[in-house]
């Protein structure tokens, strides 16, 4: 369905993995042009500012589809859901939302776990590179060096994130504005990159777990 599909592009900021495949979405329904989401999340006490960024990112991708022609989109079971289905019915925007409580704005959010997104999957495709030659040269290693595997795919969708050359000769190893790691901190870099995809990895594993005791129906792939 074209609908769930676009919501494979929705992700939770801090997870960095699709709400479909987390199990947020409880329910889609389809009539016609009319679209009405229901999604869930672990505890009724999650950030309210990444709530309302994967709902308000869902609405979106929905609108986005040229046959929608009305979309609903309602968090459930959130101890902001009155507020956050208001504003976003509302189309009010997070600020518009949120008010005064609203102390950084959506953008800078998404850019901070951009350049998350952005470390981890760095870490995860030079692992796979070092596993079939240990004594590689990090500090020389371009994107055309890497192996083609799902871990040098979603680097590349990171890279592509952050507004980051794709070209094969692009060294692999930069910052979130693209400049080179010096060589004398490359092993500090990566074990840095490795604490934050060890971290991401973990929240997503606890959060799974959390879903699946909240709402015991929720379907084992969702959650697997």
């Amino acid at each position: 369905m074209d609908a769930h599909t676009a919501l494979d592009a929705v992700l939770d900021p801090e997870l960095d993995e699709p709400i479909t495949d987390l199990g947020f979405v409880k329910s889609l329904d389809v009539d016609g042009g009319r679209v009405t989401v229901h999604l869930r999340l672990p505890t009724s006490f999650c950030a309210p500012n990444f709530a309302y960024l994967m709902a308000s990112d869902a609405k979106d991708v929905l609108t986005a589809l040229p046959w929608t022609t009305e979309v609903v989109v309602e968090l459930d079971d959130h101890h902001d859901s009155d507020l956050i289905n208001a504003g976003l019915a509302a189309d009010a925007g997070y600020r518009g939302t949120f008010g005064h409580e609203a102390d950084q704005d959506l953008e800078e959010l998404r850019e901070i776990f951009r350049r998350k997104a952005h470390q981890a999957a760095m870490e995860r495709a030079l692992t796979v590179l070092l596993r079939a030659d240990e004594d590689v040269d990090l500090h020389g290693v371009t994107l055309a060096d890497l192996p083609d595997t799902a871990s040098s795919q979603a680097l590349l969708r990171r890279r592509a994130a952050l507004g980051l050359s794709s070209d094969p000769s692009s060294p692999v190893l930069v910052d979130h504005d693209g400049t080179p790691f010096p060589r004398e901190e490359i092993p500090l870099r990566l074990r840095f990159a490795r604490s934050v995809r060890i971290s991401i990895e973990g929240n997503s594993h606890f959060c799974r777990g959390l879903l699946r005791t909240r709402y015991p129906e929720t379907p084992v792939e969702a959650t697997a």
